[in-house]
């Protein structure tokens, strides 16, 4: 098999922002402040389905998505935390992560599809990219 190079889905690219490097995963923040939202995305090259992953990377991914899960904990003090790879639109594989709280734009549904997403303010995105970054980072170096 030829080896490839990670390049990030143009559709992922235009609707998030960076966050953060992982040992596995690139972290994006959902530009849409209806719901604090990260995306992570393993750095492997043509994956598209968890089971494409040896164990120890899922293992590093289910890892990396708990941290990511207490960091918008950390942010956001949400009821629920939804995780899914669904990967209709978007087929490389990547992993949402996202904080529900009663009476959300989306309550008790689902987020995808549900509504026109609001982009972040510039103001409230570098905040809570900064409250993301600095937790996930404690989170890292604590591992």
């Amino acid at each position: 098999m030829k080896a490839s190079r990670f390049i990030l889905h143009a559709r992922l690219a235009a609707d998030t922002v960076p966050v953060a490097e992982l040992p596995l995963s690139r972290v994006l923040l959902m530009n849409d402040a209806r719901f604090p939202w990260l995306i992570l995305v393993p750095r492997r090259a043509g994956v598209r389905e968890l089971f494409e992953l040896g164990a120890r990377n899922r293992r590093q991914l289910i890892e990396e998505i708990a941290l990511c899960g207490r960091a918008l904990l950390e942010a956001s003090r949400f009821s629920k935390l939804n995780i899914g790879a669904l990967g209709n639109l978007v087929p490389q594989l990547h992993v949402h992560v996202v904080a529900r709280t009663p009476g959300d734009d989306a309550w008790p549904g689902p987020v995808w599809g549900s509504g026109k997403p609001r982009p972040y303010s510039v103001v409230r995105r570098a905040a809570l990219l900064r409250t993301l970054r600095l937790s996930i980072k404690a989170r890292s170096r604590a591992r």
